[in-house]
């Protein structure tokens, strides 16, 4: 299964000690979600307002909160906006469209992979730079994109599956959050914008689309 927070969830009683018969590997740690707040600005100085696509439950209203913190320093006014449905999804956009310097922050949710064609679609349409959390959305059209290296954690996973049955027990192994991390960028929405790449971004990132 896939768990954001093993914790909150009740899967594991603590990372470092899960106890019963579960261990494993989070697909995210909270703490990334300021570093969207921190790309967007990077790429798109202009941006003073950010809309911020999440689930209001569970995970969401945790990453909002890093958001909310990392966007005060950078003086970024941030907005939630719920994505239970595509319609909630198209009209929140476009009213946050109507002020000028905004951009978009998507973040970790079933909905928001469902819909990414019509996310990256309303990005375009309304001229928003967006950060998205995983590549997929970068290699669909996306701007800019920054999320975990799965194939690094499916790496790190066979090894617990072997010291397992190798015969150490799921809960004496902590849960561990990702290690390693992948920034795209689609230089494609990047011109349409009107936005100059800055060379750090490009020199640090693992996958350049042109």
């Amino acid at each position: 299964m896939q768990i954001a927070d093993p914790v909150g969830s009740g899967i594991v009683d603590s990372l470092a000690r899960p106890g019963g018969n579960v261990t494993g590997f989070m697909n995210y740690e909270f703490s990334i979600a300021g570093k969207w707040v921190e790309l967007l600005k990077q790429i798109a100085p202009n941006v003073r307002r950010a809309a911020v696509l999440r689930d209001p439950q569970g995970s969401g209203a945790i990453e909002y909160g890093v958001i909310q913190a990392a966007a005060q320093s950078l003086k970024v006014e941030v907005s939630p906006v719920n994505t239970s449905d595509a319609s909630e999804i198209e009209r929140a956009v476009a009213a946050f469209a109507r002020a000028p310097n905004g951009g978009l922050i998507v973040t970790t949710n079933a909905t928001t992979t469902v819909h990414r064609d019509l996310i990256i679609t309303l990005a375009a349409q309304h001229k928003l730079p967006a950060v998205y959390f995983d590549r997929f959305f970068a290699a669909a059209g996306g701007l800019i994109s920054y999320g975990p290296d799965y194939i690094d954690q499916y790496r790190r996973a066979a090894g617990y599956v072997d010291r397992i049955l190798k015969g150490e027990k799921p809960a004496d192994m902590p849960v561990q959050a990702p290690n390693k991390y992948e920034l795209a960028l689609n230089l494609k929405p990047a011109k349409r914008l009107g936005l100059t790449i800055p060379e750090t971004l490009l020199a640090t990132a693992d996958e350049v689309i042109q």
